[in-house]
């Protein structure tokens, strides 16, 4: 089967993308996983009926779907036009640039969720959470150091994972600004 009709190879590839590209518009992790989840069922039903033509581009099809239910969700939460656009921490962005970095931030998550569990908890402790070492110290029973030095093991693992285009501030804010997905 097509790897671009296949379901299953769509929702493996695209969902947590675009996710991340519906929460830049609506700021709300289980509503952007409610629309991508009605976008893959509303995709299943049309393709696997056979009652669609074939779509020359499907992630830019995708994407799209998810941007027009996330529009018509926040229209149905009373918003203006003028707030129908995805954010980041800074504000406002382009469309194309809330798919760029949804994706980004994807093989963000991919790459954390691949650390050693212990790590990968002391990591998101401290830039997800905003604690400092010294608190993470007292709440993982681990000295300074010891979180000081896996720390900086899983950002190094994670800049080694990531795009040579990927920085280390956008690696943090990315970790600061969105939740586990």
């Amino acid at each position: 089967m097509n790897p671009d009709t296949d379901i299953r190879e769509l929702f493996r590839r695209h969902y947590r993308p675009l996710c991340l590209y519906a929460l830049h518009y609506l700021k709300d992790a289980d509503a952007a996983e409610d629309v991508v989840q009605e976008v893959f069922t509303a995709w299943w039903q049309k393709t696997g009926s056979g009652a669609r033509e074939p779509v020359a581009n499907v992630r830019s099809y995708l994407y799209t779907m998810v941007r027009n239910r996330c529009i018509d969700a926040l229209r149905r939460s009373g918003l203006q036009a003028d707030h129908l656009q995805p954010e980041d921490a800074a504000g406002l962005i382009a469309d194309d640039d809330a798919q760029e970095r949804s994706e980004r931030e994807a093989r963000l998550w991919q790459a954390v969720e691949r650390l050693p569990r212990r790590r990968r908890e002391l990591l998101l402790m401290s830039k997800r959470d905003a604690m400092s070492y010294e608190e993470i110290a007292e709440a993982a029973g681990l000295s300074v150091n010891t979180v000081r030095n896996q720390i900086s093991r899983a950002l190094h693992t994670l800049r080694s994972a990531l795009s040579p285009d990927d920085s280390t501030a956008d690696l943090l804010l990315l970790l600061a600004a969105f939740p586990a997905a």
